[in-house]
């Protein structure tokens, strides 16, 4: 049976049939998962020059404050969020979570301080709900506007700050996490360094009918490529980054995660605005008291990776199942297989030996310190 629902095309869907990509659906749209150079090239590509990725299919979200104080947008999003926004200084951004009222995560989206509102990224699969949820909560006091007449596109990679500032030299005084409005082919475009690569890199909103002339000049480069989401996944997975649905979801608190670093000290106990989002009484006394369980780096004995959903046991023999692989694959980067999963606090100290099942057998896997490169980001 195959799905009648047709699929999204993003602004750059010609640029990529053109480019020779192959095309598989995700999140409902028509997306490249690599490009004829391989997932294999393009993931070393990336880590050594500069890939653009095509991530349109993300969803793009301005929340206006209708008093037009900046604040009152910002306290609003905070009761959705276990984020200090009211912190967020103009012209930076910062990754958080939606949570819900059991402390699961609905979904995690970088936000932005534009000055005369909040710039909101969301994950491409959750966006609908998304914006149901901030227009169900944030409505009286927010305007809430999903942006279909943008793209998004990813530059990512050490020689990043080179290909761009060729286009715009001004991107050399941007540290990690800066967001400014550039001129890029004459045309505004809002550019947040960032990314999900682990390496340094820049994502630009660009409207949707310039896209594919600023990915043509960025690709005009010698050392940019096109990269599909084969390589994405395999980059964010050796930087140790969550995937929503996979690493994620409404069944993993921020904490068990271990994504509490991105919970500032104004939300937590004894802060200037402590708890007054969903499910805080939950992950506030997991700050303070820990959890059973967490998100840990996986690295497996010998080539064969460990997947996605792989059983975890404490012993060779499969008796004692403790846990699951979340993702997992193969880390070029890192010269062999990769993996995240969650584990019992007990078992969860790096050099721990624990064994995943593949195809009936029991594979030695070692605990290990998260991510599995050295990030690039400049700081």
């Amino acid at each position: 049976m195959t799905d009648p629902t047709p699929l999204h095309h993003t602004p750059l869907h010609d640029l990529h049939l053109a480019l020779g990509a192959r095309m598989v659906p995700f999140a409902g749209y028509d997306m490249p998962v690599q490009y004829p150079a391989g997932v294999l090239k393009e993931h070393l590509h990336t880590r050594a020059n500069a890939g653009l990725f095509d991530v349109s299919h993300m969803g793009q979200v301005v929340v206006t404050p209708k008093s037009g104080r900046l604040e009152d947008a910002a306290r609003a999003l905070e009761s959705l969020v276990p984020v200090d926004i009211l912190g967020l200084k103009e012209g930076r951004q910062r990754y958080g979570f939606f949570t819900d009222e059991t402390g699961g995560i609905l979904d995690d989206l970088m936000i932005t301080n534009r000055g005369t509102h909040l710039f909101v990224v969301v994950n491409a699969a959750c966006k609908q709900a998304d914006l149901a949820h901030m227009q169900a909560h944030l409505s009286e006091t927010c305007t809430i506007e999903l942006l279909d007449d943008r793209a998004l596109l990813a530059l990512q990679g050490p020689g990043t700050e080179q290909v761009l500032g060729e286009l715009f030299a001004g991107v050399s005084g941007m540290k990690f996490m800066d967001v400014r409005e550039i001129p890029l082919l004459d045309c505004a475009c809002i550019v947040s360094r960032s990314g999900y690569s682990g390496e340094d890199g820049f994502e630009i909103s660009v409207p949707a009918e310039k896209a594919e002339a600023l990915a043509k000049a960025l690709l005009e480069h010698p050392d940019c490529e096109p990269i599909g989401l084969g390589a994405r996944d395999s980059l964010r997975l050796e930087a140790g980054l969550c995937l929503y649905g996979n690493d994620i979801d409404a069944t993993t608190s921020p904490i068990e995660a271990s994504l509490e670093w991105a919970i500032q000290k104004a939300r937590r106990t004894g802060g200037e605005r402590e708890g007054g989002f969903p499910g805080a009484e939950r992950i506030l006394r997991e700050l303070q008291n820990g959890t059973a369980r967490r998100r840990v780096g996986l690295k497996p004995e010998g080539k064969a990776p460990v997947r996605g959903h792989a059983k975890l046991y404490a012993d060779a023999e499969g008796r004692t199942e403790i846990g699951e692989v979340t993702s997992g694959g193969f880390g070029p980067t890192a010269e062999g297989p990769v993996a995240m999963g969650y584990v019992p606090i007990s078992h969860a100290a790096p050099g721990t030996q624990i064994f995943a099942e593949v195809r009936g057998k029991y594979l030695p896997v070692t605990v290990a310190t998260l991510p599995f490169i050295t990030p690039t980001y400049k700081r």
